[in-house]
């Protein structure tokens, strides 16, 4: 079988049938290992490799240890609104987060250089990491959940 990334799926190369792994608790499906180093188990657990995962038709790096994902920048907006219209459950505001998360540093699985740490923008009380090098978000577990359940605040006059 082979890994047809763009459809998240093994395809068989004999008979063309089709494969994909179940879904997990966040709806991500991991496919496949890579060789980048997952940022916050790397310092913890060496040797700790990001999966290429997909999370409804989005492609993105998943941790399987820490639950962490690594999200193009372009994908982040369209992917909460996809996650947003299909989540059928009650609005999340959430705690702030804690003024210590601001002071995390984190190197970029793909460039090694360190993120920028910020509050998000958007709804969900949560901070995340960037890379603009990379154009990449890293989330922790539960982040973009947290950002998806969030009320929304588009208002129409």
């Amino acid at each position: 079988m082979a890994l047809n990334p763009d459809r998240g799926c093994w395809v068989c190369a004999y008979c063309s049938s089709e494969w994909a792994p179940e879904a997990n608790f966040e709806g991500v499906r991991v496919l496949d290992p890579s060789d980048l180093n997952c940022p916050l188990c790397v310092v913890k657990l060496a040797g700790v490799k990001l999966a290429k995962a997909r999370l409804l038709d989005y492609g993105l790096f998943y941790c399987e240890t820490c639950s962490g994902m690594l999200v193009p920048m372009g994908d982040l907006a369209p992917l909460t609104e996809d996650l947003r219209a299909s989540r059928g459950a009650p609005d999340y505001i959430g705690r702030p987060p804690d003024p210590k998360s601001l002071d995390r540093r984190i190197a970029c699985p793909q460039c090694r250089q360190t993120m920028d740490t910020h509050p998000y923008g958007g709804p969900g009380n949560v901070v995340i990491d960037t890379c603009e090098a990379c154009e990449v978000h890293w989330l922790d577990r539960g982040e973009l959940r947290r950002i998806a359940l969030a009320p929304d605040h588009h208002y129409s006059l």
